[in-house]
């Protein structure tokens, strides 16, 4: 039997790639996108609700479908302000698992980050730490959080910093062996087949993902 799938982030680097791979992949017969902008020649049985993802619950209504995929995030270089940044990858992630909750949607998975930890001093980790902590807390039957370390891809802004940082990560990735591994950058492209083979699985309660487990699940 067919399923539903939705989509927040469709539009981002990671998220672009897993829509493309589910509609090649024709598991779902129906796929829901929630963006902000339409996005152009899908084929019919995608539907998109265009609004404010910073007020998701507007959509419950039609917030419902067999697996949520949250491929939402930002940067601090994209948004500067952190009570915004804050509002994105802690407020949308956590609002779309509240959503699940609400409306009996059994499996929710969501991109966080390597390091993630609602103790650390460090804003970036700490955001998706808190994160994580409140979709775990809603006890839904299936919860994937994945951890990917640096992401590499195409992306339509410009990121100077990380570009630099990048460059001089993948020069350097022969070096990474061992407890090191987990800090290889990984495509974004591997992050979206993992997602998509994973959503086939049936793992009840809550499936933490770090970085090599991601580019192994991306093989299957």
């Amino acid at each position: 039997m067919k399923k539903t799938a939705i989509i927040l982030g469709a539009s981002g680097l990671t998220g672009s790639y897993l829509l493309e791979k589910i509609i090649k992949d024709g598991a779902f017969n129906k796929i829901k996108l929630f963006s902000r902008s339409k996005i152009e020649g899908l084929p019919t049985y995608v539907e998109q609700y265009i609004g404010d993802l910073l007020k998701l619950e507007d959509f419950k209504a039609d917030f419902t479908a067999d697996v949520v995929f949250c491929c939402i995030g930002t940067t601090a270089s994209k948004t500067p302000d952190k009570a915004l940044y804050k509002a994105i990858d802690y407020g949308i992630p956590v609002a779309a698992a509240k959503l699940c909750k609400s409306n009996n949607i059994p499996a929710f998975m969501v991109i966080s980050a390597l390091g993630a930890d609602k103790n650390s001093s460090v804003f970036y980790n700490k955001t998706k730490g808190e994160m994580e902590a409140v979709v775990i807390t809603q006890n839904l039957r299936q919860t994937y959080i994945f951890r990917p370390s640096l992401i590499d891809g195409p992306r339509n802004e410009k990121r100077f910093l990380e570009n630099i940082g990048l460059f001089i990560l993948k020069a350097i990735q022969p070096l990474f062996i061992g407890n090191l591994k987990k800090y290889k950058i990984i495509h974004a492209e591997r992050i979206a087949q993992a997602l998509l083979n994973t959503s086939k699985h049936s793992n009840i309660g809550v499936t933490i993902i770090p970085p090599q487990t991601i580019q192994e699940l991306a093989n299957k």
